[in-house]
């Protein structure tokens, strides 16, 4: 190999001339850009959402709602959920770490165990939250809810 062919990897370049480099390679004068205005001059951009003048799409829709900056997302899980894995690993406690190994839930998610299904062998459950039904379920299994 010599630095007189060196070339750059197929597909790495597309453009056939080089823009801007004289009047030798038929690109040159304006470089593609037109005749003066703002769109030929350097440094243009253009701002996002920019309509030409245009009230922009983002302005000309109506807002409306409040965002709580201090809401808490729950990640909520099924009883049923959690007796097919109680099933499957043979478990007696499930805990966060268990439920993010069997990716149930991610290492930052708060959990709320949710009432659906029915939990048939006693096992004790660390969660974040639960809901009445699913603690009464729990119970009745003769298992602990124990919030975190």
């Amino acid at each position: 190999m010599n630095l007189n062919n060196i070339q750059p990897a197929s597909g790495a370049t597309h453009n056939s001339k080089r823009i801007g480099r004289g009047q030798g390679s038929g690109k040159g004068g304006t470089s593609t850009k037109g005749h003066k205005g703002q769109k030929a001059r350097a440094g243009y951009s253009q701002k996002i959402g920019f309509e030409g003048g245009q009230m922009p799409l983002q302005r000309r829709l109506p807002k409306f709602g409040f965002n709580n900056i201090s809401r808490k997302e729950y990640r909520g899980i099924n009883l049923d959920t959690i007796q097919a894995l109680v099933d499957a690993k043979n478990l007696t406690e499930v805990t966060k770490e268990v439920l993010v190994e069997n990716g149930l839930a991610s290492k930052n998610d708060l959990v709320k165990i949710l009432g659906r299904g029915e939990v048939k062998s006693a096992v004790s459950i660390s969660a974040h939250k639960f809901t009445k039904s699913a603690e009464e379920a729990i119970s009745k299994a003769g298992g602990k809810a124990i919030t975190l």
